[in-house]
């Protein structure tokens, strides 16, 4: 049966993007989190023991870059801090190829709207 992907499945998907681009930098994960609404996704440090946490956001494919919660965003901003870790931002937006307003289908193609990693200042505003 075709049907649309649930918003747990096109978030795996979103990360299996982000992840893949992640390896092919270099990245090595120390642990990811495919849970909806729990962040960071992937923990992961650079080849200089840098430690990333890198949030991924599966949305709507849309004719403007996917964008994060700036308030949330001053919060996560602490805790990365507190673990000496930088933030990068991945925004994904997905889309049935027949229709981009409409959600991927299962075993099926879709577009894909994905400008890569965006690092984040953790300075608080």
């Amino acid at each position: 049966m075709n049907r649309p992907l649930t918003k747990q499945e096109q978030h795996n998907l979103a990360m299996n993007i982000v992840g893949k681009d992640l390896e092919k930098r270099g990245f090595e994960f120390l642990a990811v989190n495919s849970q909806l609404k729990r962040n960071p996704q992937f923990v992961c440090i650079d080849k200089n023991n840098q430690r990333f946490f890198v949030i991924v956001k599966a949305a709507q494919i849309t004719n403007t870059p996917i964008t994060y919660d700036v308030i949330w965003m001053e919060t996560f901003k602490l805790h990365a801090s507190k673990n000496k870790a930088k933030i990068l931002f991945a925004g994904v937006g997905l889309g049935s190829k027949k229709d981009g307003t409409k959600p991927p289908y299962l075993n099926s193609e879709y577009l894909l709207q994905y400008n890569g990693l965006q690092y984040l200042d953790i300075t608080l505003n």
